[in-house]
Order: C-alpha cells, then sequence, then structure tokens
C-alpha cells in the first residue's frame, strides 16, 4: 500500500519521537529508569503537554502517595491480572469524556457510568480502596483523576509493558453524563470516525494506532463482535476479512454473548507486539482493530509496530502520557477533591 521509503521513513520519524519524548523500559526498574527521568529534557518535553500538572505536586502535602498507588495496584493485580486492562481502560473512557477529571467515577442516574457504554467496565473497588488508603494518610488531598491516571500506569507496568512520569494536579469534575459517554468507541467505527474522535481530544493518527496496541492484552464480551461473525452490516454472512480459522474458532468461543474472549489471540497474557502481527493475519478481534491494517492511513503505522519492539514500548509511554493529560480547558467549576471518588462533594 506504500513505498518501501515512505515506510522506512515512519519507522524513522517513530524512532525520534520516542526518543526524545518520555522514558520507557520492557519492565520498570527504578535503577535503570530513575536518572533519565529526572533529565531537564524529558521533564520539558512531558510538561510541555499541559500547562496545569507538575510532577512535584504531592511531595509536600502527600509524599509516597505513588507508592501507596503502585502497591495497591500490585496487591490487586495479583489476585486478578484481569483487573490491569481493565484499569487502562477505565481510564481511557474517563480521560475521553470531560479530559481526565475522574467523571466515569461518579455513581449516580444519568452519569456516565451509569451508560450502556459503560456498563463492561471495571476497576471501581480498586480506585475506592487506593482513595480510602490515601484519606487515611492525606484527607481531601489527592484527587480521584489522579489516582485513576496513576493507577493506570502501574496497571501497565504490572503487564510488562512500559514506564512513564505522570504529572499531578488534576481535580475531580462535578459533571458526569451518560449521553456524553456513548460517544466513546465501541469497536464497529469507521478509521474516519476514529481519527476525528482522537482529534478532538489532542491526540494523532499514531496515538490511535499505539493505544489500539493495549489490546494486547485484555478480554471483551462475545456481545461486541456477534454481527462480525453472523450478519456483517446486514449480509447475513461473517465479516468478509476474518481469517476463516480464527472464525471458526470465535464462532466455538461466543456461543453465548456474555461469554469473554481474549482480544489478542496468540499472546493474551504478555505485553507484546502480537496484536499487530495478528492484524496482518486477519485476526484483529474488534473491527476497529481490523480496519487498522486496510486504511492507507494506519496500515504503514501497524507494520512499523509489527516489526519494531522498542518503538512500540517508546511510543506507548508517550501516548500514554498524552493520554493522561488530556484537560477540559472549557470546564466553568474548576473542579474539586472528592472526599469520595464516587459523589461529588456536598458542599463547595
Amino acid at each position: 500500500m506504500n513505498s518501501p521509503i515512505s515506510f522506512l521513513a515512519i519507522i524513522l520519524v517513530l524512532h525520534i519521537v520516542s526518543s526524545v519524548s518520555v522514558s520507557a523500559s520492557y519492565a520498570y526498574d527504578p535503577q535503570k529508569i530513575d536518572p533519565f527521568l529526572k533529565s531537564p529534557k524529558m521533564t520539558q518535553d512531558i510538561l510541555s503537554m499541559v500547562d496545569d500538572l507538575s510532577f512535584p505536586y504531592y511531595d509536600e502535602s502527600c509524599p509516597g502517595v505513588e507508592g501507596i498507588i503502585s502497591r495497591k495496584v500490585k496487591e490487586w493485580v495479583q489476585k486478578d491480572s484481569t483487573i490491569a486492562p481493565s484499569l487502562i481502560r477505565l481510564h481511557f473512557h474517563d480521560c475521553a469524556i470531560r479530559g481526565c477529571d475522574g467523571s466515569i467515577l461518579l455513581d449516580y442516574d444519568g452519569s456516565e457510568r451509569k451508560a450502556n457504554a459503560s456498563k463492561t467496565l471495571r476497576g471501581f473497588e480498586v480506585i475506592d480502596d487506593i482513595k480510602a488508603e490515601i484519606e487515611k494518610k492525606c484527607p481531601k488531598t489527592v484527587s480521584c483523576a489522579d489516582i485513576l491516571t496513576s493507577a493506570a500506569r502501574e496497571a501497565t507496568v504490572e503487564v510488562g509493558g512500559p514506564f512513564w512520569m505522570v504529572p499531578y494536579g488534576r481535580k475531580d469534575g462535578r459533571v458526569s453524563h451518560a449521553a456524553e459517554a456513548e460517544m466513546v468507541p465501541m469497536g464497529h467505527e469507521k478509521v474516519t470516525d476514529l481519527i476525528e474522535f482522537f482529534q478532538s481530544k489532542g491526540l494523532n493518527v499514531l496515538d490511535l494506532v499505539v493505544l489500539s496496541g493495549m489490546h494486547t492484552i485484555g478480554r471483551s464480551t462475545c456481545s461486541a463482535l456477534q454481527y462480525r461473525l453472523y450478519n456483517f452490516q446486514g449480509t447475513g454472512q461473517p465479516d468478509p476479512s476474518i481469517n476463516p480459522q480464527y472464525l471458526n474458532f470465535l464462532r466455538r468461543k461466543c456461543r453465548w454473548a456474555s461469554e469473554y474472549v481474549d482480544l489478542d489471540a496468540t499472546t493474551p497474557k504478555t505485553f507484546d507486539i502480537d496484536y499487530y502481527k495478528n492484524l496482518e493475519n486477519n485476526m484483529g478481534l474488534l473491527s476497529t482493530d481490523q480496519i487498522l491494517y486496510s486504511d492507507s492511513r494506519t496500515f504503514p503505522l501497524v507494520t512499523a509496530m509489527a516489526t519494531q519492539p522498542p518503538v512500540f514500548y517508546s511510543q506507548m509511554a508517550v501516548s500514554m502520557a498524552k493520554l493522561g493529560n488530556i484537560q477540559d480547558y472549557s470546564s466553568e467549576d474548576g473542579g474539586e477533591i472528592r472526599a469520595n471518588c464516587n459523589y461529588v462533594n456536598p458542599f463547595y
């Protein structure tokens, strides 16, 4: 679909972008990473993404907050490894609506959390557990939005993904509407729709392809792909882009819509580039996965990621940092620090 020259150019650009933006490693090792994390260049690169956040935000008001979050996430993942991708997905759904303001955590009729699009979201109890522990040490100090953002980073590290620095200072939003949650991509959109949605959040095509690579871990309900298996676009036939052997597997696996199936068919418990290799073999689980390989705007990036593990890891750190720094500057109330992540404070 693209010439070898343009393909090599893309890989070169990816290497350049990855090397100057955010530190990453295959597994978090503080002794290896910390010296680079403290470099002025790296700090400037991340903070250039957002004006109101800072790395030392809690150094005096709640020292050790990252340690608490890390320990709690580790405890939950050790009990249930599926909670890690769930926390990452919860973070995405939060940031995709009104920025990263913890609005997905609000629990009342008509909130984002109650939307049909949010029915399969998990991890709320993890954030509640972390919040309760932090409140004991630093009451009314650390926002739920910051906790969720940091927890998503820790969850990524726990499953073997990259580490990146998280700046803090987000406020918890007081507004949450179910109708807005329905705008989050659900796995059946066209590439143009995905690109436009990501661009509306300050993310680009590269971020789209890389963040989709988070599907190297995690599961989906079979209900999300029933139409691909039996009645694609109203034809009464399966999606012709599905690998025939994979189609047979999915039909056996998804006899019931309530069942779960791994997003990565080959290495579902390993954070690696096999997600992209699967797309090359027509084994993308969701329609929005597979179409990344068939569209000229995303195909070269998929191919690059499928052959360049270091680029994927480095760029994942960059794209996740960008995701976590999305803020809604149109908010009129300025936000708050919730005492309970499920509810707005009674008085403000």
